[in-house]
């Protein structure tokens, strides 16, 4: 997988590219597709970051990034 920085996942953000990913235990995640990501936000969740600490208040577990494909890693 590729390598991305923290500024390169900032910029799929669903505003600035058309790409959105998130980040989780430094994998990277294309949520583009998915219907709860189309603007960018999910619930008070921002895409273009690392959602590893956030994920603790969420109401669902770490399996929801079964869903979609990791495309690299967040250095």
């Amino acid at each position: 997988m590729k390598n991305y920085t923290r500024q390169q996942l900032a910029l799929r953000n669903g505003q600035d590219k058309p790409e959105v990913w998130i980040a989780y235990r430094g994998v990277i995640y294309d949520v583009t597709e998915s219907r709860l990501w189309k603007t960018g936000k999910h619930y008070e969740h921002w895409a273009g970051q690392d959602l590893t600490e956030e994920l603790k208040e969420a109401p669902h577990t770490e399996k929801v990034f079964e869903r979609f494909k990791p495309i690299g890693r967040l250095i």
